[in-house]
């Protein structure tokens, strides 16, 4: 099973001087910076999944790219962006639409033929059909006796349309002689709506199908579509999940034709899951908390309005990262080192009711870091696990990404993409 990586353009600086904290003043982000595919010597995915909506910066979500990135991105092609092409193992990258960043508007924004440009000017290797996203999970209108009304008729119009325009879509990819792979998306609200999507795209062509809408769903609300499907599949036909990573219904999900998936998952648990910070191969780890007075909004208000001293939360902040380096130099014990923590937690979190010691302590004692062999765990030992600004969360994000692609090979799938066209 494939995995792709979904881009938000996460960069990280290898300038960075973590113990003083400070970087290089000639430093230019994305010139500089390493994308993931840089830091590591092994594959940690098997290709990158290029929005439209994220690019372009539709919607709510903004873009990630400046001007000039996107114009570099259409001058150069992707490859060349991503300097995939410099990597020391192949990448693929396929390029969809970002349905999430226009699920409010009545229609896609876009035409088939700018996301057809868009994807033959990128040069990518795969690219999916125009959709529109149905967030909405309705079976009891697959019920028998369940009246045409358990759906609401703008729900059903998005399915219908998402079909539209993948038919056009594949049309005009065969006319204009395009050189990626396309992927037809497949939207419901059902297991058998999905199913009826999957049918319908065979029928027109695509023997590649992305199935979209299902981040909300639960895992057996997933398997249960999967299920659903695989009535209709042909043999031929692989499948791609989007938005969707799962790792333990991996095996399940690749026996009812999942060939591909990606998922920012990995990467963000890092820096947004109050727990689940740094893989492990048979554990997740909370990182250690140790927030940059400056960088922490709560403790700088609280500052501001003379509750707290700035002077002794700098002192706080310093003796936490001392703490840990002597601790990685076996000068402190976990216990130490979590008394330390949590009185600095206190300040800048006052009012939480989350109480990370036994988390901690677990962290410590194990210390996972020290038996990775990814390099950067190995380049940035302790720094790896603390909870603080960009630099050490991204990298941490990269870790899990590694991880989780090790435990995708140890599941031993061996479900094949279909190949990409070679480019002319």
């Amino acid at each position: 099973m494939k995995f792709f990586l979904p881009d938000s353009q996460d960069f990280v600086d290898p300038t960075f001087d973590f113990e003083r904290e400070r970087r290089s003043v000639s430093r230019q982000r994305q010139r500089d910076d390493l994308y993931a595919h840089e830091v590591f010597t092994a594959p940690a995915f098997d290709g990158l999944l290029v929005s439209k909506g994220i690019v372009d910066g539709f919607g709510t979500l903004g873009s990630r790219y400046t001007l000039a990135q996107r114009h570099r991105l259409q001058r150069l092609g992707a490859p060349r962006f991503f300097r995939v092409d410099r990597a020391p193992n192949p990448l693929t990258i396929m390029g969809d639409c970002g349905a999430f960043t226009y699920v409010h508007e009545e229609e896609p924004p876009y035409s088939i033929d700018e996301v057809l440009e868009f994807y033959e000017g990128s040069r990518f290797d795969y690219g999916v059909s125009l959709d529109h996203i149905i967030l909405d999970y309705l079976p009891s209108a697959d019920e028998p006796g369940a009246s045409k009304d358990a759906v609401p008729e703008p729900i059903r119009r998005r399915q219908e349309l998402t079909l539209e325009l993948a038919k056009d879509f594949l049309r005009e990819h065969k006319a204009g002689r395009y050189s990626f792979e396309p992927l037809g998306v497949a939207q419901g609200w059902s297991p058998k709506s999905y199913a009826a999507s999957v049918k319908a795209l065979q029928k027109m062509g695509y023997d590649y199908i992305a199935l979209g809408g299902m981040v909300p769903l639960k895992s057996p609300e997933i398997r249960a579509c999967l299920a659903e499907i695989d009535k209709v599949r042909s043999p031929g036909t692989r499948l791609h999940l989007l938005g969707v990573s799962r790792t333990e219904h991996l095996p399940e999900f690749s026996r009812l034709g999942i060939a591909s998936i990606d998922s920012t998952s990995p990467l963000r648990q890092a820096f947004k899951d109050d727990r689940d910070n740094y893989y492990a191969d048979d554990y997740k780890y909370t990182a250690l908390r140790i927030p940059q007075v400056e960088g922490n909004p709560k403790l700088r208000r609280a500052i501001s309005s003379g509750k707290v001293s700035q002077e002794h939360a700098r002192r706080l902040e310093q003796a936490s990262l001392e703490a840990m380096r002597l601790f990685e130099e076996g000068r402190r014990t976990s216990g130490q080192v979590v008394e330390v923590l949590l009185e600095y937690e206190r300040l800048y979190d006052k009012d939480t009711k989350k109480d990370h010691a036994a988390a901690y302590v677990k962290t410590l004692t194990d210390a996972p870091w020290r038996r990775c062999p990814c390099e950067v765990c190995k380049t940035l030992k302790h720094h790896v696990i603390l909870f603080r600004g960009a630099e050490r969360n991204r990298r941490r994000g990269f870790h899990n990404i590694w991880t989780f692609y090790r435990q995708l090979q140890g599941l031993g799938l061996d479900t094949r993409l279909p190949r990409a066209r070679a480019r002319g």
